[in-house]
């Protein structure tokens, strides 16, 4: 008898915390919390999902007025587009040749910054990250009139070294967009790696010091282990931001009309079927289209970092 009375209100005290946990779970406290991101999720992202697939399913008729269910066509359609694969390519050239570059050096001006052997470390990180700071709108205008073949900077400096050399024309206008994206987004890109360097503990320089190891070794030892989840995260930004290229070919159209067209990239080429073409349902179609490529190669490069980081 006395055991079973001591046990009892030790299986009490066991149970409060079960109760309370419950009480917890289920109160909808948490649900107050969230409720408003969810709410702002919905109606900023879900909704605009949404309607654009719903949009694709569907095609104005030209002749007979009204709109008709045709299912995947537009998607089919979108698929055997020559101009929509030639908007493509072009910002595949762009990703493959300048997002290498751009975070290349934005790597090397983190490391410099963090290596304590520059001087006036702090003034060269706002230097380097104020572009960024800087307007796209006002960005491409700025270079759109240095590139110009009759004035600005550029044409300066064929008069004075006797070149021919015009950033506008067709043959450079892709260099010149990745210039300019460039100069925007290496002191973003160089803010990522700089914040990821100063969390790598001190003890592992140290521990590389005692090894004897120089500052080449150490950066392939030690900083670029750490910097591989920022490169990573970079790098997905970077090759989301080229397949979204819209700003700078659009407002450097207005100053090389015949070498940007409607189509020069696959978000120029829903933009202006919508807004120019009224195409408002096959340009719903080709933005999910893109959309779906983007997330896979994003996806891709993610998967792939993180199994190296494994």
């Amino acid at each position: 008898m006395a055991e079973s009375v001591a046990q009892e209100p030790a299986q009490q005290v066991v149970s409060l915390p079960t109760t309370r946990r419950k009480r917890a779970s289920t109160d909808g406290k948490g649900w107050l919390f969230v409720g408003p991101f969810l709410a702002v999720f919905a109606v900023t992202f879900l909704a605009p999902i949404g309607y654009a697939i719903y949009l694709s399913l569907f095609r104005e008729q030209a002749f007979f007025g009204g709109r008709a269910f045709v299912g995947l066509s537009n998607y089919t359609e979108a698929l055997q587009d020559p101009k929509f694969w030639q908007a493509f390519g072009r910002v595949a050239i762009f990703l493959a040749v300048q997002v290498p570059i751009m975070l290349g050096l934005a790597l090397l001006a983190a490391l410099a910054i963090d290596s304590a052997r520059l001087h006036a470390a702090g003034f060269f990180r706002i230097v380097i990250f104020l572009p960024y700071a800087v307007p796209g709108v006002v960005a491409v205008l700025m270079w759109g009139y240095i590139y110009g073949d009759n004035f600005g900077l550029a044409a300066n400096l064929n008069d004075l070294l006797g070149t021919a050399i015009k950033p506008l024309s067709s043959g450079w206008m892709l260099p010149s967009i990745a210039n300019i994206v460039t100069w925007e987004f290496v002191g973003y890109n160089m803010l990522i790696f700089f914040s990821a360097l100063r969390t790598v503990p001190g003890e592992l320089y140290e521990a590389a010091a005692i090894d004897g190891a120089n500052t080449f070794r150490t950066i392939l030892a030690v900083k670029l282990p750490a910097l591989r989840g920022a490169i990573v995260i970079a790098t997905i930004f970077s090759i989301i931001g080229s397949f979204q290229l819209f700003n700078e070919p659009n407002i450097l159209r207005t100053l090389a009309p015949n070498v940007i067209n409607t189509y020069y990239t696959p978000n120029m080429y829903a933009y202006n079927l919508s807004f120019a073409g009224q195409q408002f349902n096959y340009s719903a179609t080709v933005a999910i289209v893109m959309g779906v490529i983007t997330a896979i190669i994003a996806y891709v490069v993610q998967l792939r970092g993180s199994r190296e980081a494994l």
